[in-house]
């Protein structure tokens, strides 16, 4: 993950303002203006402007949408005056300015090293020759808005250290005000210990003193629960440490958001971090779900991938407006869970306009039926309902079910009204497949799909097909046709599936996809993926797992690593695995969260490690690791920290298809937690 320098939590409960900061930040040796700029207590400017609550400012009614560079350039050199004018100019020729994206934000690393002999800030000369303010009026000239960045320290987060605002933040928002600035995201780091909540507050105060509408979003990574407290303070605030383009990061931070429905509304909204859509970390399929949960969330939509760059699916994504719709109702409501277990998530969201919107969200490796109604959703009861699939933009009915397949990674998103209208559609159909999705290249496999009627009225003419790789044999064992389904029925179809000889291992596809009439003739189609891995049998004896292929890997920081350590984001850049001084030549080196998976193919007895945090991060990172054997948990330490020795761990798997293994983050979030399998073996 992005591990940024000074990040403390230590709080001062003194009431630090104005010059009093400033004698901190001297005290700490920083470079500050002999006079600070902000107001004493006595002011009048900080005192007539903090009784204002920055939530009722009238802005970010709406979560805020819009780019920010971060995530596709961190402090590299392409993040200058030229990308910035280039992604105002995208903005309105795609039509995402017109779908209701408007901020284009600018992260860490546009001001110089240090401020100029007045003590205010400056653009960096090189990457905005022509200034911050230049650039605002390219921004506005196309409609859009402008934001910056700042940090709530003495120093910016990146390692060179560029100019923070603390002590500063009087001259400093009137700087952004000056140049035309709209939206201000302020960090967090080099905070020289100073109370958060007092941080936020003086840069409130002195945005608001401008009279400038700006956009004030709180970046201090949720360390002083600002859910509780910063209603009063900013339009949003970061309720997590920061995302980066993987499966496992979104997924950690989705499920650290999601708790905190209460505290989002209109002019205050819970931050998760940015888009990672488009960056190539996640598959698409993973991408629609990053997209459709953070909409559900009403979480701030800020595009975190260089468009100039981006492909067409990456664009469909970000510009769906059915999905934005959800994101920008009006209601400003935070989707809460209804269920979550054993991955399948039911979240629920209440409209303006009195519909729900019902995400099934699947979270493991394998496609799930996933499954609510109308009135678990919040519905009244109805004798029928319209339901919109705002991904596939087609519109059925149904009796009050609401219920699919979920792909791997997938999320459908259902738009359920009691509107009266539902008899004008077609039957919702639900398609799933029952039977292993393992298989071994020249075996046959059976498998049994099943299309059921979700609606109020019958599906006619219904006629099923499963498809696959080609060159795959794929077989019906009994009827894919049927002239009627009454509602409620379900037509079952028995296959076999064989994989030629000789195929690869890894993850193929199949799709089940049905066609059908509604009662008035109208024609519809549905189909759902479903991910089928040819495995081979593990070795007879005991073998290491980083010499065997795994079904799936994730990793909340870079990609799982064999034998060596996790290293940083990078491919390949691990470091021996080293548990408290002890180094091992083999093993499986990993970021919490994560979970890897193998075929153990029933033929396996025993999993055993020796586990801990590797010494790569020094005194910091805490995890917890786990070993399943199909669903059951079968081992498991408690938390373990770098100071701890290397513990053994063993797992009976007797009987089990599927060995998981799982690390945590130990409850205390994912800084730094690089875990080792280390001496990783398999009995079998």
């Amino acid at each position: 993950m992005r591990h940024l320098p000074t990040r403390t939590t230590r709080t001062v409960r003194s009431r630090v303002v104005g010059a009093l900061a400033a004698g901190l930040l001297c005290a700490a040796g920083a470079t500050a203006p002999a006079v600070a700029d902000s107001p004493t207590p006595a002011t009048d400017t900080a005192t007539d402007t903090a009784t204002v609550p920055q939530s009722d400012n009238g802005l970010a009614l709406t979560p805020p949408m819009g780019f920010n560079n971060w995530n596709s350039t961190h402090c590299r050199a392409e993040f200058d005056e030229s990308m910035v004018k280039g992604i105002a100019d995208i903005f309105v020729a795609k039509g995402l300015k017109d779908a209701g994206y408007q901020y284009v934000n600018l992260d860490d690393c546009w001001a110089k090293p240090q401020r100029n002999a007045d003590g205010k800030l400056e653009a960096d000369p090189v990457r905005f020759p022509n200034g911050i303010e230049a650039v605002a009026d390219y921004v506005h000239a196309r409609g859009l808005k402008l934001g910056i960045y700042t940090s709530a320290g003495t120093k910016t987060c990146d390692s060179v250290g560029l100019p923070g605002a603390l002590g500063h933040e009087y001259s400093d928002a009137q700087q952004f005000a000056d140049w035309g600035v709209d939206y201000l995201k302020y960090d967090n780091c080099n905070n020289q210990g100073v109370d958060a909540k007092l941080r936020y507050t003086t840069m409130r105060d002195a945005l608001a003193a401008t009279g400038r509408p700006i956009v004030y979003s709180i970046c201090e990574w949720g360390q002083n629960q600002p859910w509780e407290w910063a209603a009063d303070v900013g339009n949003l605030w970061r309720t997590t440490g920061d995302i980066n383009d993987s499966w496992s990061s979104m997924l950690s931070i989705m499920k650290q958001n999601l708790p905190l429905a209460a505290a989002a509304g209109p002019g205050h909204w819970n931050d998760p971090d940015m888009l990672e859509v488009g960056n190539g970390g996640m598959t698409d399929t993973e991408y629609r779900t990053h997209f459709s949960m953070w909409s559900m969330m009403a979480a701030p939509l800020l595009i975190g991938s260089d468009l100039r760059k981006a492909t067409a699916e990456t664009f469909e994504i970000l510009s769906n407006r059915e999905v934005i719709a959800v994101d920008q109702d009006p209601l400003g409501k935070q989707g809460t869970v209804l269920s979550s277990a054993e991955g399948r998530w039911v979240v629920a969201k209440e409209m303006q306009d009195g519909s729900r919107v019902v995400a099934l969200f699947n979270e493991t490796g394998n496609a799930q039926r996933i499954s609510t109604t109308a009135e678990a959703a919040g519905l009244p009861r109805a004798a029928g309902y319209t339901m919109r699939d705002l991904w596939k933009h087609t519109t059925y009915n149904t009796a009050g079910s609401v219920s699919a397949t979920v792909p791997a990674h997938g999320t459908v998103l259902l738009r359920v009204a009691a509107d009266g209208a539902w008899a004008a559609h077609p039957p919702a159909v639900e398609l799933d497949l029952d039977g292993s999705p393992l298989m071994e290249a020249g075996r046959t496999e059976p498998l049994t799909t099943s299309v059921t009627d979700l609606g109020r009225t019958p599906a006619e003419k219904v006629s099923t097909a499963l498809t696959g790789p080609s060159g795959w044999r794929i077989e019906a064992q009994s009827p894919t046709g049927s002239a009627a389904l009454p509602s409620g029925r379900a037509l079952t179809t028995r296959w076999q599936v064989t994989p030629p000889a000789g195929t690869a291992t890894g993850t193929y596809e199949l799709t089940l996809g049905v066609r059908y009439r509604s009662p008035a003739g109208t024609p519809a189609r549905s189909s759902v993926p479903f991910q089928a891995h040819v495995v081979v049998a593990p070795p007879t004896g005991s073998s290491y797992l980083s010499d065997l292929p795994w079904l799936s890997a994730s990793s909340g920081w870079g990609p799982v690593e064999r034998d060596t350590s996790n290293g940083e984001s990078g491919a390949g850049d691990g470091n021996p695995l080293t548990i408290g001084g002890t180094v091992f030549t083999k093993g499986l080196g990993v970021h919490a969260p994560s979970t890897v998976e193998f075929y153990a193919g029933g033929a396996c007895s025993a999993v055993t490690a020796q586990v801990g945090v590797d010494d790569e991060k020094g005194t910091r990172g805490s995890v917890t690791f786990e070993i399943w054997a199909d669903g059951t948990k079968a081992a498991s330490t408690g938390v373990l920290t770098n100071a701890m020795a290397a513990q053994p761990i063993t797992a009976d798997v007797r009987g089990a298809q599927v060995v998981r293994l799982v690390v945590g983050d130990g409850g205390d979030g994912t800084d730094s937690d690089h875990a080792d399998w280390a001496d990783l073996r398999m009995e079998c």
